[in-house]
């Protein structure tokens, strides 16, 4: 037999990705889910849109050249091969792109015009439900497929090469 566990949030809402069946169960059971796992997805969507918010800030005309400055510096540090301490370092090496981004997200914020906000906000959520109602194009597909073969085909004749050559 199996039981229903339903997993509500911190605020007791429950949503579609918090009902999951659990099987060898005899009695039915509600546990609530870590607080951690559903404050990470929300901080995780939150950072999304606070991107695109970011995004839209500094292609925006009435951004002032400074703010745009911050954002680009930002940017470009987090994706520069170059930085203080290196990725690769277990730990300490995301705390100084933590650290810049968290910097340079606080000074834009401050830097940048309410009303920009407030419209690159809105851009922002407009964006992101034009995405979730957008039929996903066959396109990246074909093109996946497209290059596997390709792949395939070339590996293909290297290893009857190799045969006809070992031969």
């Amino acid at each position: 037999m199996e039981r229903m566990e339903i997993v509500g949030s911190e605020s007791g809402a429950l949503t579609p990705m918090s009902i999951r069946s659990l099987p060898d169960a005899n009695s039915e059971a509600v546990r609530a889910e870590p607080a951690s796992a559903t404050s990470w997805r929300q901080q995780a969507r939150q950072l999304q849109k606070q991107a695109n918010v970011f995004f839209f800030v500094f292609k925006h005309p009435r951004t002032p050249w400074y703010a745009k400055l911050v954002a680009a510096c930002t940017a470009g540090y987090l994706f520069s091969p170059i930085q203080l301490i290196p990725s690769f370092i277990p730990v300490i090496g995301f705390l100084d792109d933590f650290l810049v981004l968290f910097l340079g997200a606080k000074l834009l914020l401050r830097i940048t015009p309410p009303d920009v906000l407030t419209e690159c906000r809105q851009f922002a959520e407009t964006a992101s439900l034009r995405r979730k109602e957008e039929i996903r194009s066959s396109a990246p597909i074909v093109a996946t497929v497209v290059i596997a073969t390709v792949w395939l085909l070339s590996g293909a004749a290297t290893w009857l090469m190799a045969v006809y050559i070992s031969h």
